[in-house]
């Protein structure tokens, strides 16, 4: 996986992206030969996927939570499955948020914890076996979509309605994972995530193809004690704009921003400049909970920050209030009826 996506992959079909289309081609026909391989390992439990078309940036780790919430007002056990970007972890483990960092287990697991069990894994069938044994009825994939050799009882899509899927082509010549064509036929449902036309040519794509498309917004959580204050807000998520953004729609005066790479680990001289900063122009920091977990077992100045920077938790919330458990219950459906043979 690429940490930092080139900016060519956001735009119109140029020459670098035409230089790279054959390694793309390449690219996307094994690909679809993963996702069409049927020899998926089953587990006792219902498995939701929630992947996305392209690397980073569409929502999908908010639509984990929203689904898990929906479980657990349903009474339920859930448990996320997570690979663990950049973390050390080779052989399925639970995370321990005690004890464990982002470092080692990834930044999204730590989050995901916070909400239900988590399982980290490099092979994500061990790790689907250790939820289940710990009593999970309900398995939350986030990410997998293209990869995983698990049996899927409902997969979704997601994919920003404002960033689209880029150029459209397949890595490395753009930023979509598989050829689109295929992930839509793979798919149950795609869940658009907030306003514009970027997802328009999927979502007419998945009504051809008869499947059902849900919409969704991220709100920003108790948005009114940033309002009228002056921030230098900093991320390094998929789409480090679409939290610009947010803060801004929010009423919060952005004064400065800083973008960085997807999954990044701060250096020391750059948390000593959004520090530096923040103080010389009597700036408040602002960043998302995905970066604050990442920072929150560093020392020094890292420490600094992580006590100075204040969190924007932001919540995915379906247009209509049954989608989520409405996808909950298509899941467990379908996992009965496989695991009864009918």
């Amino acid at each position: 996986m690429v940490s930092e996506a080139p900016p060519f992959w956001w735009k119109r079909p140029g020459l670098q992206s035409a230089l790279l289309w054959p390694f793309g081609w390449i690219y996307g026909r094994v690909a679809r030969r993963i996702m069409d391989n049927n020899a998926r390992a089953p587990v006792d439990a219902a498995v939701i996927c929630v992947g996305n078309f392209t690397v980073g940036g569409s929502g999908k780790t908010p639509t984990a939570l929203a689904l898990a919430d929906a479980a657990l007002a349903r009474g339920l056990k859930p448990g996320f499955l997570s690979r663990g970007y950049g973390g050390g972890v080779r052989h399925a483990k639970l995370v321990d948020l005690s004890r464990d960092t982002a470092r080692l287990v990834g930044d999204e697991p730590m989050l995901l914890a916070e909400k239900a069990m988590t399982a980290v894994s490099g092979d994500r069938v061990e790790g689907a076996r250790l939820l289940v044994q710990e009593g999970c009825d309900l398995i939350i994939m986030d990410d997998g979509f293209q990869s995983a050799r698990l049996v899927f009882d409902q997969a979704l899509l997601v994919v920003d309605a404002r960033r689209g899927v880029g150029n459209g082509r397949v890595l490395p010549a753009g930023p979509v994972r598989a050829p689109i064509i295929d992930q839509v036929r793979h798919a149950d449902a795609l869940v658009v995530v907030g306003e514009g036309p970027g997802a328009d040519p999927m979502i007419r794509m998945a009504a051809r193809a008869a499947k059902p498309v849900h919409l969704a917004r991220l709100e920003p959580r108790d948005p009114h004690r940033f309002r009228g204050r002056n921030c230098m807000a900093f991320a390094a998520i998929g789409d480090p704009g679409k939290f610009f953004a947010t803060l801004e729609a929010a009423g919060v005066r952005v004064a400065h921003s800083r973008g960085f790479p997807d999954h990044h680990h701060f250096a020391d001289d750059e948390i000593a400049d959004l520090l530096d900063e923040a103080e010389l122009y009597g700036l408040d920091l602002i960043t998302t909970s995905k970066d604050h977990v990442r920072l929150r077992s560093g020392h020094g100045r890292a420490a600094e920050l992580v006590d100075r920077s204040e969190v924007l938790e932001i919540d995915l919330v379906f247009d209509s209030p049954h989608v989520a458990g409405a996808i909950i219950d298509a899941a467990m459906s379908a996992s009965k009826r496989r695991l009864s043979g009918t």
